[in-house]
């Protein structure tokens, strides 16, 4: 008798989700709560586990189709299966003239059947299809062993990527390349589910909210010479590195508090106040920007701060971040400085009312107080805000705050 697979229930608010890939085809062997699918929801990428052990049956939907919390997607029959046939005289032999393009079949089956051996998360497993790869071949650095998106990259960086089959030369060397033809291809792909909210939201918040953005720039000097002095105690006692973000995080909860209507969200006729700071980190996934959320960061340790954006960075690549990550928030900071970026004007995460964001540090002239000019490591900094409930004096004192803190990183332990 076939059981049905359904799409479980994803999260506050979300009832509908995209088929983004099939883990599991017809005919194979399936364990009890192994993936079979993957979902993308509007935030994030979703395994869909196997109810039983069994055989996997009919898909009902297709990828790329939009379904709802409790739908029938597949079914999964009973037995074993899995098991391919000894090769002996009861096996069936393809005719001569199907020689030729079940071997073609074959080849450009091999690495897709390599790849599904192997239980990978979604992200990782369209990259080594992609790359064209063995994840049998490669060491994984996740959880029990798991291979992550950097343990794929990394491979192929290495150029330990396999020769592809003799059939798979043949036929490439037989086709011109698109340089020496002067092809100019097109490829068109479906936006996921996420992209697609993301688009929708950043239009939404330009549509919405009266948007303004006040800069400012930081002398990074106290903060580089604090983390030099302590990186190495600080690993060794807490295990993760003292990043620059854990400052960021830190000065902006005393900013916050300090001019609460940063942390403040317009709701109808009405202005919702916090007395918290739920800390949204912008990270990037291998579908677009996340923003996971560190709750209650006003009242976290430095340490605290950094396992917890690492855990999201980690998790992320992985695509492995949950519904409840994503949930909330308060502010967002956005460190594009990791990207090389040095200067930009973040778009608002709504409800949320306020962005801060970071650029690249560069050394850059600066006249200090008795009129000599030295070179100090400088990073312009920009908040994004809703005009409508933030001043700019607000805005410009937030800024201020946060320049304070970085420059003299002290204030963060006697809260000034």
């Amino acid at each position: 008798m076939a059981t049905e697979v359904t799409v479980p229930v994803l999260g506050e608010s979300i009832t509908e989700a995209t088929l983004g890939e099939w883990l599991k085809q017809p005919g194979d062997a399936v364990a009890a709560d192994e993936p079979i699918a993957s979902l993308e929801t509007d935030k994030v990428a979703l395994e869909v586990p196997a109810p039983e052990a069994g055989v996997m049956g009919e898909h009902k939907v297709a990828v790329g189709d939009t379904v709802e919390v409790g739908a029938v997607i597949a079914t999964i029959e009973a037995g074993s299966g899995g098991a391919a046939p000894s090769k002996d005289e009861d096996t069936p032999v393809d005719p001569p003239e199907k020689a030729s393009s079940a071997t073609a079949a074959k080849a450009a089956d091999k690495q897709d059947e390599v790849a599904t051996s192997i239980t990978l998360s979604p992200s990782v497993r369209r990259l080594v299809l992609e790359h064209g790869v063995d994840p049998s071949q490669i060491s994984g650095t996740g959880k029990d062993g798991r291979l992550t998106k950097a343990d794929v990259e990394d491979y192929v960086k290495s150029g330990a990527q396999q020769q592809p089959d003799t059939d798979q030369t043949a036929a490439s060397s037989a086709s011109p390349s698109p340089s020496s033809s002067g092809n100019r291809n097109e490829e068109r792909v479906r936006m996921t589910r996420l992209r697609q909210t993301v688009a929708r939201r950043l239009k939404e918040a330009q549509d919405t909210a009266a948007l303004l953005t006040t800069f400012n720039d930081v002398d990074m000097t106290a903060v580089i010479e604090t983390r030099s002095k302590y990186k190495d105690l600080f690993a060794k006692k807490h295990g993760v590195k003292l990043g620059f973000m854990g400052f960021f995080v830190k000065a902006a909860c005393m900013a916050l508090k300090d001019v609460p209507s940063v942390n403040a969200q317009i709701d109808g006729e009405e202005i919702v106040y916090y007395d918290y700071a739920d800390i949204s980190v912008a990270v990037s996934a291998p579908s677009g920007l996340v923003v996971p959320v560190i709750r209650n960061a006003e009242t976290m340790s430095f340490a605290d701060v950094e396992n917890t954006i690492g855990d999201f960075g980690k998790r992320a690549k992985d695509g492995t971040l949950t519904m409840a990550d994503m949930k909330g928030g308060t502010f967002t900071i956005s460190n594009g400085g990791v990207f090389g970026s040095l200067m930009s004007t973040p778009i608002i995460n709504p409800p949320q009312s306020a962005v801060l964001g970071l650029h690249r540090i560069d050394q850059r002239p600066v006249v200090m107080p008795d009129g000599s000019i030295e070179a100090r490591p400088m990073m312009y900094m920009a908040l994004s805000y809703d005009h409508r409930l933030i001043d700019g004096r607000e805005a410009v004192t937030f800024l201020v705050r946060i320049k304070e803190a970085i420059e003299d990183p002290a204030r963060l332990l006697i809260d000034l």
